[in-house]
């Protein structure tokens, strides 16, 4: 009688691992289909919804995940799980290593043309913004998320003075966003039909009478149901044009990774950063002592204006990087 409870007892003792070693496959699989998944979708532009689209957003880390989830199943000894995962770490680490690598730029030899975006947040610290147009010679400045508050706060440090040229569209709110300009502007009040936030549009005139149409961009975030608006707000975007030179600044709430911003680029324009193998640098969100992670912040031209400088820059009191950019047109 001992030694069939003996047995029994051992029995029950080694009935747990076969069902450690099921859950454990289960999970490496789990892991392994979500990072296949997001890497198909990510490499055939196939994202869908709200979270799909916020998910593109991160993909550079997603690289990482499915490399780490492939290390894990394979210590695992699920060997197939680990192949889906590294195949998909493959595939996105394809897709984001070009953002490294600097682009030939097109042989530019008009008027140059500096370029300076932030998102304001409605309360940037207004001394240091212009500190920045004054440090790189800014000739036009895109502001978004401008309040009238702050557009005061910035004539007062002395903006006025540097980019006196201006079409401003200030609110109350975030919506609120302007263009500053050394030359001379005229607004373009039907270049294209805004969604989402203010988006004014203007033409600046360069010295020696070349001249760019400038727009301060700034669709609303694809969170929710506002993820349709906010493709629709970039397909709406004017695209470029044989009879003039287009530059398009501000805060797309899109990255390099999400299809609707890659269709805008396709429709013949270049990413500023990403031409100079930049596009990996992160503008949001800029809280500390949390450091930003994502890439929304974009200054796009024309692909037949080349790319000299670009810097991400700190901007105090705000959540979001400074990009500046300097231009040589066509």
């Amino acid at each position: 009688m001992s030694t069939t409870v003996g047995i029994e007892r051992a029995a029950s003792d080694e009935a747990p691992v076969p069902r450690r070693r099921r859950r454990r496959r289960w999970m490496s699989w789990t892991a392994a289909v979500v990072v296949g998944v997001w890497a198909v979708e990510r490499l055939f532009g196939w994202e869908r919804g709200s979270f799909d689209t916020q998910l593109m957003t991160v993909t550079p880390y997603g690289a990482v995940l499915a490399a780490l989830t492939a290390i894990v199943a394979l210590l695992r000894r699920n060997r197939w799980a680990a192949l889906v995962a590294a195949l998909a770490s493959v595939t996105m680490a394809a897709v984001v290593a070009p953002r490294t690598v600097a682009a030939e730029q097109p042989p530019a030899k008009g008027a140059p043309l500096r370029v300076l975006s932030v998102n304001l947040f409605g309360r940037a610290d207004a001394a240091a913004v212009v500190a920045l147009v004054r440090r790189y010679d800014i000739d036009v400045f895109s502001a978004l998320e401008l309040t009238h508050a702050e557009a005061d706060r910035l004539d007062a440090a002395g903006l006025r003075e540097l980019l006196p040229y201006r079409v401003l569209q200030p609110e109350a709110d975030v919506t609120g966003s302007g263009i500053y300009a050394k030359h001379p502007v005229a607004e373009l009040k039907d270049l294209f039909t805004p969604i989402g936030h203010n988006m004014p549009a203007a033409t600046v005139t360069l010295p020696g009478g070349s001249s760019v149409e400038f727009v301060a961009v700034h669709p609303n975030p694809p969170l929710g149901r506002k993820e349709r608006e906010w493709t629709a707000s970039l397909r709406a975007l004017p695209g470029p044009s044989p009879s003039a030179i287009r530059v398009l600044a501000g805060d797309f709430n899109a990255s390099l990774d999400h299809r609707a911003f890659r269709e805008l680029l396709d429709r013949g324009y270049v990413d500023a950063a990403d031409q100079l193998g930049r596009g990996l640098t992160p503008t949001w969100p800029n809280f500390r002592p949390m450091p930003p992670i994502i890439s929304i912040d974009h200054v796009v031209a024309d692909r037949r204006v080349a790319v000299r400088d670009v810097e991400v820059v700190d901007v105090p009191g705000t959540d979001h990087r400074g990009v500046f950019a300097e231009l040589r047109l066509p």
